[in-house]
C-alpha cells in the first residue's frame, strides 16, 4: 500500500475549509490528519501531526502568508498550499535551501494535483 498524503487544513473561512475537507476527504490517497480553526493552534497541530501538507488561507495574493517562513524553516519537509477563494487564486510553497512558491490552478483538480506532487513547476524549482 502506498503511503497516504497527510494533510492539515487550517485557518480557512469556515465555508472554504468545509469545501476543502469535502474535496480531499474522499480521496483514497489523502488522509486528513488535522483541522485547525484558530491560527494560534497551527504550529502545535503541525508539530503534533507532522503533515506532508498544510492548507491555509492566502490573505493577500502576491504576499506569502506570515506563517510560511517560520513553519517551513521549522518543518522543511512540509509543503504549504495557500488558497484565496474569493480571488480564485492558490499558491504552493515549499522549502529547500530557500523558500519557493508557484501558482497552482485554483480548482479541485489543481489542488489535488498539488497535493499529489503532479502540479507543474518551473524546472529551476524541482
Amino acid at each position: 500500500m502506498e503511503k497516504l498524503i497527510r494533510v492539515v487544513v487550517a485557518n480557512q473561512p469556515r465555508l472554504m475549509r468545509e469545501l476543502v475537507l469535502a474535496t480531499i476527504s474522499e480521496q483514497p490517497d489523502i488522509e486528513i490528519v488535522g483541522e485547525v480553526q484558530d491560527e494560534a493552534d497551527i504550529r502545535r497541530v503541525v508539530e503534533e501531526k507532522k503533515p506532508d501538507f498544510l492548507i491555509i488561507a492566502l490573505d493577500e495574493p502576491g504576499e506569502r502568508p506570515r506563517l510560511c517562513d517560520s513553519l517551513l524553516c521549522q518543518f522543511p519537509d512540509m509543503k504549504i498550499l495557500a488558497l484565496a477563494p474569493e480571488r480564485n487564486s492558490s499558491v504552493f510553497y515549499w522549502a529547500s535551501l530557500d523558500i519557493h512558491s508557484n501558482r497552482v490552478e485554483a480548482s479541485e483538480e489543481g489542488i489535488l494535483d498539488a497535493l499529489r506532487g503532479k502540479a507543474q513547476f518551473p524546472r529551476r524549482y524541482r
